[in-house]
């Protein structure tokens, strides 16, 4: 069953069947515009959804979200599904640069009815969103996570970044030239990964 890989994450059946259908497209498109590695797409449900939705638990009251380098969705589209229930005002704003991944983003927001808006430019191109939560996965390293959240978190925004084995490195890297406060939280996918949960973002 696969609302057991779900067990302490409180993941309704309504989202469940939402998360389904974005799987399904996930499968249908992937052969045209390698959303995720071929090896990954048999763990999508581990390794991509249950990974992503870890994601959201560790966020704040907010009411807007960008993801950045958002390419097939994760953690963003998953956010943005279980959004649609629990928090349906918010917005979330995804930015791919790619047009085919953008194009595929729009599809599932279509099908699955999430709140979000596709902006298909890169990064350094888009004007500061001023995201009260902010995420990325697999983008880039700390360190030039850390320039885009300054750009585009709020104030009081806090930035939700997966991060793999390395991270303790990563961490030490970017306070060369940035303040911010990290809080790592464990994975529970991957013990030897976290969720970096970092605010107050200001250059060193």
């Amino acid at each position: 069953m696969i609302g057991a890989i779900f067990e302490g994450l409180d993941v309704s059946r309504e989202t469940l069947e939402r998360l389904t259908t974005y799987v399904d497209l996930v499968n249908r498109w992937n052969p045209k515009i390698n959303l995720v590695s071929r090896n990954s797409l048999n763990e999508i449900w581990v390794r991509h959804i249950k990974d992503s939705v870890q994601v959201y638990r560790c966020a704040d009251t907010f009411d807007n979200w960008a993801d950045l380098g958002s390419g097939g969705g994760f953690p963003g589209m998953v956010c943005a599904l279980m959004a649609v229930e629990e928090n349906p005002n918010a917005e979330f704003t995804f930015v791919e640069s790619d047009q085919r991944k953008s194009a595929f983003l729009r599809n599932v927001a279509r099908e699955c009815g999430a709140n979000c808006k596709i902006i298909s430019k890169r990064i350094e191109t888009v004007g500061p969103l001023n995201a009260q939560v902010l995420s990325a996965r697999a983008l880039a390293d700390l360190k030039t996570l850390l320039s885009y959240c300054d750009r585009h978190l709020s104030e009081s925004g806090v930035a939700l970044l997966p991060k793999g084995a390395n991270w303790k490195k990563e961490l030490d890297d970017a306070r060369e030239e940035w303040n911010f406060q990290a809080d790592p939280i464990t994975s529970l996918t991957e013990p030897q990964a976290v969720i970096l949960k970092i605010k107050g973002v200001s250059r060193g």
